[in-house]
């Protein structure tokens, strides 16, 4: 009913039970971020990047996360992730944060991709 409102977080966890809800989190934009058109990053994926990305998209594809990617026969879940980020399909955000307190956030779309 209305008395089960959760404070106006609109995200549809599927099938994911109460433990699983643990693990996302949702993020809100604040007032400090870098604007995209100003940029002083660089555009390429770090390798500590990479390494966090492929794990976090592998466990999310473990837990039964839609693939972005059509699968040929594989099932190792880190083997789908790197397929995923060659493609460019990976639906996250790195967010870089700046040593004046600011941040930049990156689609990985948008971040070249080396190997």
């Amino acid at each position: 009913g209305e008395d089960d409102d959760d404070g106006g977080n609109d995200v549809d966890f599927g099938d994911c039970n109460d433990d699983e809800k643990d693990l996302f989190q949702v993020l809100t934009p604040l007032k400090e971020q870098q604007p995209n058109k100003e940029r002083i990053t660089t555009p390429f994926l770090t390798k500590y990047e990479r390494a966090r990305v492929l794990g976090t998209r592998a466990l999310q594809i473990s837990m039964c996360a839609p693939v972005m990617v059509q699968l040929e026969g594989q099932t190792d879940p880190l083997l789908i992730a790197f397929k995923e980020l060659k493609a460019g399909k990976i639906p996250m955000i790195v967010r870089r944060h700046l040593p004046d307190g600011t941040f930049e956030d990156w689609g990985i779309d948008e971040l070249i991709v080396t190997e």
